[in-house]
């Protein structure tokens, strides 16, 4: 071997020959089962390759890989994986010079096949599958970077190389002892090197064959296998070529929206499980595309679970829905809506938060829905995947992250009949609001947990004079709804409670506190509501109270909440939260009237108060249900201010809806001309200092902000 080796680098050019000579030799060994000499040869051929590596090599190559071809075509297990091991060894020999007409397809079509071999010996069957395997990560070094050489991304050698890879993966074979790994073990590192390989254009036909074995073998249903897949390739592909695979899941997706519950539901297990993984690299161009596709998929369920099949019903073989499935799909869509949010910047969450809520039905708006159900239905999964999105969603500027295009609708939810709605708005509003974990401190004792009101900063001061007057109104009208529950007054509370924690200056402090004397107002006048919800009404403003004056730490005003609690818990314990905030509520039959010290006085709290800066006459005006910030005891000249900067905010910020709807009242040209040329008579008094008189000026001279201005 060593003379024959000194000859061939020697003299190269004899090269062509001695490998024709010793194919020769072979072939005929083969063919007399010499299998001694076969062996001699094949191992003279590898020796022969990996010690020269001149230019005339080509036609040496040739000789060898047509030995190799005829090893793998032989029925002996051994001469398979003899063949199998000479051609590793050559994949790994980087030649100097390129081959223009060298094709592998037989060998990725062999190997393919050892891949699912069926072999009766179990031991060598999984030896026969290994080589496979080893040979297709042999093809796959070989040519994956030479360009001259055929694409192995093709789909033509994709679909066989993958599917073989799974199979292999999928299909637990016994250990053998000389075996270093398990054939388990060498699938996924040669599966993971394929994928590290695959450049931007190559990520489609890579991944198609998964899909395509996952659906031919029914894999989704089980989710696991699917799920240990598509780990894989999450962190095998390069970071930044992530948005594609989640691309092709969510096209899956959409692809199989007829097919039954639970493949859909383990398609978008993957997704989610997808997703998390992503996050260290991006969604790429396509975030509203991925909350397009998974809501349209959460619709079309609700859809299949109330009319009971996937075609029409009329239709011959249409398949039966099973509500159960239908349910669990739409817990998995929601809880990856979640995922891919957790992974999102804060500006990127608002816009999603934006687009989730232009899909949810407003009531009275979208006669198209069919029955009332359905919508009621469509709300409700939408609202819950607004709540996942909302999830842990914290920002600085709350008047940005929650422009009046998302509160106005979302707040509108919270005066619907439907409990369900009302809570999930509740639970919403509590999730945006809640920027430092406060909610359940705000339902445990204050006392122990000795809470402070941080400064409010100039966005929250902002977006709470803009929305402030908005909230106090929904939570009002919410607490008048008759068939509200516990959870729905317990929401209320921590949402008070988090206005005040998270929001509040001193103003807010104010209007909070006339807000909760209002809500015993409530509890004691409106006598139709059931007794339970004006017990708990009671309850609403006792300990809304009694956290706010501990909040403030003014002493005068803490003794007044303290004493009227004490009194409660006395006489009428059915009015604290102790008593009415629990699964059994202790509330008596008929709701007597209550008077006297059990009550809050708004004069008391308005003297004590008063004395430590707080402005006294704002907390002695009772409050009144107010869409925007008007302020109290004002003059004509403030009121009709007030009218302009409300009729401005309306057309800057009112769904267009609302105000065609406020347009609609048409008006006689003659009366609009009179309006736009005609100055209004002067209000009475003088303006500023006192200076002369107001002068009216024509609307046609008026500056308006550039913002009303087209």
């Amino acid at each position: 071997m060593e003379k024959l080796t000194f000859y061939a680098l020697s003299a190269p050019e004899k090269l062509d020959r001695i490998g024709a000579y010793l194919s020769e030799r072979l072939s005929r060994d083969v063919a007399r089962h010499r299998y001694g000499y076969v062996c001699i040869a094949m191992e003279a051929l590898d020796q022969l390759l990996m010690a020269c590596h001149c230019q005339s090599i080509n036609l040496f190559v040739e000789s060898f890989l047509t030995m190799v071809r005829k090893l793998l075509e032989a029925d002996k297990p051994n001469l398979q994986i003899l063949g199998t091991n000479s051609f590793v060894k050559f994949a790994n020999i980087e030649e100097d010079t390129p081959s223009y007409h060298r094709s592998y397809d037989f060998f990725v079509s062999r190997f393919s096949e050892m891949c699912h071999s069926s072999y009766e010996d179990p031991d060598i069957r999984t030896k026969i599958r290994m080589a496979g395997i080893r040979g297709l990560q042999g093809v796959v070094r070989k040519t994956v970077n030479d360009e001259l050489q055929a694409n192995i991304w093709d789909p033509q050698h994709m679909d066989k190389i993958v599917p073989s890879l799974l199979f292999n993966l999928q299909s637990p074979s016994p250990e053998t002892e000389k075996e270093k790994e398990s054939p388990i073990e060498l699938t996924e590192r040669c599966f993971r090197e394929l994928l590290g390989r695959a450049a931007y254009g190559n990520i489609k036909n890579a991944v198609k064959p998964v899909l395509m074995h996952l659906d031919n073998h029914s894999l989704w249903e089980g989710k696991t296998f699917a799920v240990r897949c598509f780990k894989i390739i999450m962190y095998s592909i390069q970071s930044q070529h992530s948005h594609l695979v989640i691309q092709q899941l969510l096209g899956h997706l959409d692809a199989n929206s007829k097919n039954s519950a639970t493949v859909r539901a383990g398609i978008v297990e993957v997704i989610s499980e997808a997703a998390v993984i992503e996050a260290s690299g991006s969604i790429g161009p396509t975030v509203l595309e991925v909350f397009n596709t998974l809501l349209k998929q959460l619709r079309l369920s609700v859809d299949y679970e109330l009319t009971g099949c996937y075609e029409s019903c009329t239709s011959a073989g249409s398949k039966v829905i099973k509500v159960h499935e239908e349910r669990q799909l739409q817990e998995a869509v929601i809880k990856t809506i979640g995922s891919f949010a957790s992974t999102l910047p804060t500006y990127q969450r608002s816009e999603v938060m934006l687009f989730i809520m232009g899909k949810i039905p407003v009531p009275g708006m979208y006669p198209a829905l069919g029955s009332a159900n359905t919508g009621r239905m469509i709300q409700i999964m939408l609202l819950k995947s607004l709540l996942q999105v909302t999830a842990g969603f914290q920002t600085t500027n709350m008047l940005t992250a929650l422009p009046s295009s998302f509160l106005d609708p979302l707040l509108s939810f919270t005066l619907m009949e439907d409990a369900e709605i009302r809570l999930l708005v509740l639970d919403i509003l509590i999730s945006l609001i809640d920027r430092h974990d406060n909610q359940l401190k705000v339902l445990t004792d204050i006392s122990v947990l000795k809470l402070k009101m941080d400064k409010c900063s100039r966005q929250d001061n902002l977006f709470m004079k803009k929305h402030s007057q908005r909230l106090y109104r929904h939570v009002f009208l919410a607490s008048k709804e008759e068939n509200s529950s516990q959870g729905h007054f317990q929401s209320l509370y921590a949402l008070l409670g988090l206005i005040c924690v998270e929001l509040a200056n001193e103003e807010v402090v104010v209007d909070l506190i006339r807000l909760a004397l209002a809500l015993q107002d409530l509890a004691l006048t409106e006598e139709s509501l059931p007794v339970y919800n004006r017990c708990a009404i009671h309850a609403l403003s006792a300990a809304y109270l009694n956290l706010i004056s501990q909040l403030t730490t003014v002493p005068t005003f803490c003794q007044h909440v303290h004493e009227v609690i004490e009194a409660r818990q006395k006489e009428l314990p059915f009015l604290l939260p102790e008593d009415v905030f629990v699964e059994t509520p202790k509330i008596p039959e008929k709701l007597e009237k209550v008077e006297g010290e059990v009550l809050f006085s708004q004069a008391k709290i308005a003297e004590t108060l008063g004395g430590s800066g707080y402005n006294s006459e704002r907390l002695a005006t009772p409050y009144i249900p107010q869409l925007t910030g008007v302020s109290y005891s004002v003059s004509l000249e403030e009121q009709e201010r007030e009218r302009r900067r409300q009729v401005v905010e309306r057309f800057q910020t009112a769904p267009f809806e609302e105000i065609a709807a406020h347009c609609g009242a048409r008006v006689s040209a003659h009366a609009k001309l009179i309006y736009i040329y005609v100055p209004p008579p002067s209000p009475s008094g003088s303006v500023g200092n006192g200076h002369g008189q107001s002068r009216s000026v024509p609307v046609y001279e008026m500056k308006f902000p550039d913002l009303c201005v087209y």
